[in-house]
């Protein structure tokens, strides 16, 4: 297993071997596949908005992965899983054909997700594993009250617009805020950082790792329980329309 000292080591090799700059946020110029996300935004947000429609269901993300409570505790954040530690969650994605389908155009996609935010919240600082995976954010439903809504990220702010895509390493130390009354909504996906040999055959490698740790088993075990669930409810949902309809004919 990868202790902190080989994830640090890694990070220097990684960020001498990034075919993108190493910044807090790196360009989008770099990365082709957001020109079709920004395009296609108003496509998205119409498939979120099905799944709002049924809010209660959607998990809280402190229930998929325990160790999401240390920054996230109060039942203020909500996850829609499309792709989970590697993993698509088919499911999920069939109720979401468009978006999935422009996700699978993303290189190295490790997960995604439609990442639903409380009014009047903000998740404390906190950095991802590994800088081997950037993270994106697409914004869907924004604040009108836009202004009021950001996250710092290696000290440089950013705010979320509705259509607007960005890029940014998750292993530096990020917070983010909702001084809003309104809730926010995104598609937030993780892929793998573009690398030069070895740096990322070692990407690889340590991903395959870092699967095998209780950090993702739990979370892989909990996203495929909630998975199953949706994917019951709904087919009792539609059982109970088509009873209904008979009986109307």
């Amino acid at each position: 297993m990868l202790g902190l000292g080989a994830l640090k080591l890694l990070a220097r090799l990684y960020s001498r071997q990034s075919r993108v700059p190493d910044l807090p946020f790196i360009p989008n110029e770099h990365f082709p596949f957001v020109a079709a996300l920004e395009a296609n935004w108003q496509e998205i947000r119409a498939e979120l908005e099905v799944i709002l429609k049924d809010r209660e269901r959607i998990p809280f993300l402190d229930k998929i992965s325990p160790d999401q409570a240390r920054i996230a505790h109060s039942q203020k954040w909500r996850a829609f899983f499309l792709w989970g530690v590697g993993e698509e969650l088919t499911g999920n994605t069939a109720r979401c054909p468009k978006t999935a389908a422009l996700l699978r155009q993303v290189p190295g996609l490790r997960s995604a997700w439609f990442s639903i935010l409380a009014p009047n919240y903000k998740i404390k600082p906190h950095r991802g594993i590994t800088k081997g995976v950037l993270r994106s954010h697409l914004g869907l439903i924004v604040p009108k009250r836009w202004q009021q809504c950001r996250m710092i990220v290696g000290g440089e702010s950013v705010r979320w617009r509705e259509g607007k895509c960005f890029v940014f390493d998750d292993s530096m130390l990020h917070q983010v805020w909702n001084r809003t009354n309104e809730e926010r909504a995104i598609l937030l996906f993780d892929f793998d950082r573009p690398m030069r040999w070895p740096a990322s055959a070692l990407n690889q490698f340590a991903m395959a790792m870092l699967k095998r740790t209780a950090y993702y088993r739990d979370a892989r075990k909990n996203l495929k329980k909630h998975a199953r669930a949706q994917i019951t409810d709904a087919g009792r949902d539609q059982a109970i329309a088509d009873a209904m309809q008979r009986i109307a004919d």
